[in-house]
């Protein structure tokens, strides 16, 4: 009696950097994914990888329109973002859809659950969503969002979407990692504004009443003119550009192909008058500073002297016979006394 034995399934052969750089030049998914996945490694070789990779690619990169989508719980958020990609797609870009995701150490986010909703834009040849990274606070996660945008300028995608879960965690670094910035509202009107910080409407470049079908496009047009009422005479982030208030709905399409040409009105106007090139130059100094920081945290935690009295000062902390002022100032002196 004989067996067939099974063969183990071949593993995927390590690439160079000059493998990879290539590779996403060359707008292979593949491999892009792999270094998108490299990237959000903390592994210390892989993160040396990774740099040599960002080095190789960033003269390639900057070539698009970065647009942030946030919104409120309900909005259908997933279904616009589905309607609309396709819709920039079928005009002929390139679109590539990432997340911010600050709590998804805890709930495993709902990008994932996303990515498997929007089977007509998954499934789309120009277009690409990545899940975000899982796990860490939220400034290690925008780290490895704005390089992965970088990578995905590189493999020629034109237009990216950076998509904020939920309101009230992410959109300030959001803001700061993008050209323009959506903010989506349902017909809620006052009620509704009444439980949203003023400084979400001061970020947005545009705001838009979704499900704006059937029986409600009457409430979303009264809720249109309700927000803009409402918020008028905010300071936009924007200088020199007027916040449009309009209605969409992402099942018949309407007002999707109006928000599209606000975006390209937008991009024409910011690059004119100098403000998208400045605002690209703060997002790179964003991207240093946050790279500062992490690197900074990174030896703090891994310092011999730290490791060896964190958890004794954690407890002690926790058990409030240390004060966390006090304790946090002698370690910083420790790890800067070495």
């Amino acid at each position: 009696m004989t067996s067939e034995r099974t063969p183990f399934p071949r593993r995927a052969r390590a690439l160079t950097v000059e493998d990879y750089v290539i590779g996403i030049l060359q707008s292979n998914r593949t491999i892009l994914a792999r270094a998108i996945t490299m990237i959000e490694s903390n592994a210390p070789h892989h993160r040396e990888i990774s740099e040599k990779i960002l080095q190789g690619i960033l003269p390639h990169s900057g070539k698009s329109i970065r647009i942030g989508i946030t919104g409120v719980p309900g909005v259908g958020k997933s279904t616009f973002i589905e309607a609309f990609g396709c819709k920039i797609c079928d005009l002929g870009h390139k679109l590539a859809v990432l997340a911010i995701d600050p709590s998804s150490r805890i709930h495993g986010g709902s990008i994932l659950g996303d990515k498997t909703r929007m089977e007509k834009l998954s499934t789309h040849p120009s277009a690409f969503i990545r899940p975000s990274p899982a796990g860490g606070q939220l400034g290690g996660v925008a780290q490895k969002t704005r390089e992965t945008i970088y990578l995905c300028e590189a493999a020629g995608f034109d237009v990216i979407f950076v998509e904020t879960v939920g309101v009230g965690q992410s959109e300030t670094t959001v803001r700061s990692m993008v050209d323009f910035f959506l903010l989506l509202l349902l017909a809620g009107g006052g009620d509704e504004l009444q439980g949203m910080k003023k400084g979400i409407f001061e970020m947005a470049d545009a705001v838009a009443i979704t499900k704006a079908d059937g029986d409600n496009i009457h409430r979303a047009e009264l809720a249109r003119v309700e927000y803009a009422a409402a918020i008028h005479g905010l300071e936009p982030t924007t200088p020199g550009w007027s916040i449009p208030f309009l209605t969409c709905s992402s099942m018949t399409g309407e007002g999707l192909d109006r928000i599209w040409k606000i975006i390209e009105h937008f991009h024409k106007e910011t690059e004119a008058s100098s403000y998208f090139r400045q605002r690209r130059e703060r997002q790179r100094v964003d991207w240093m500073r946050g790279l500062v920081e992490e690197l900074l945290l990174q030896h703090f935690y891994n310092h011999p002297e730290i490791a060896s009295r964190l958890a004794t000062a954690e407890k002690e902390v926790a058990e409030g016979s240390a004060s966390a002022i006090v304790t946090a100032r002698e370690l910083v002196a420790a790890f800067l006394a070495k």
